[in-house]
């Protein structure tokens, strides 16, 4: 598979940008995985993360949870995503820090709602890329 650049310009110095912005993006696609989706359920499609067990933790859990999403929103707009997103990011993890600090529905909410990988899909989105240019490859040195 051939490197992507970023910019039309086609010049090193974008693809140095390109490689940081897929660096950064990786990073925060891990980050989203283990909050959101590290831990399935065998013999179900049911996924589940750290997210989901910090939140039985009241209060402090769901705290902690949407810091981490306010993370990953921060480095949505360093890397340049439009505000109007940024706000639709922000409004993913109030709804999820809000409904998942109600005891026993927040909990099986936090299970199916997963607002850092619906934020980091969004940030995946905005820049075009798929899923697989994510994965690293695996050097065969």
């Amino acid at each position: 598979m051939t490197a992507r650049t970023w910019n039309a310009s086609g010049t090193s110095e974008d693809f140095a940008d390109g490689a940081e912005r897929l660096r950064r993006l990786r990073r925060l696609s891990g980050i989203a995985r283990l909050m959101d989706t590290a831990i399935g359920i065998p013999g179900t499609r049911i996924r589940f993360g750290a997210d989901s067990i910090m939140g039985l933790l009241p209060v402090i859990g769901d705290g902690a949870g949407a810091m981490v999403g306010l993370y990953i929103v921060n480095e949505a707009r360093r890397l340049g995503v439009p505000k109007e997103k940024l706000t639709r990011m922000v409004g993913n993890i109030a709804m999820d820090a809000v409904v998942g600090s109600v005891p026993l529905v927040g909990d099986l909410f936090d299970v199916y709602f997963k607002s850092h990988r619906r934020n980091v899909d969004m940030i995946i989105d905005h820049f075009g890329i798929h899923r697989d240019e994510l994965r690293r490859k695996r050097s065969s040195a």
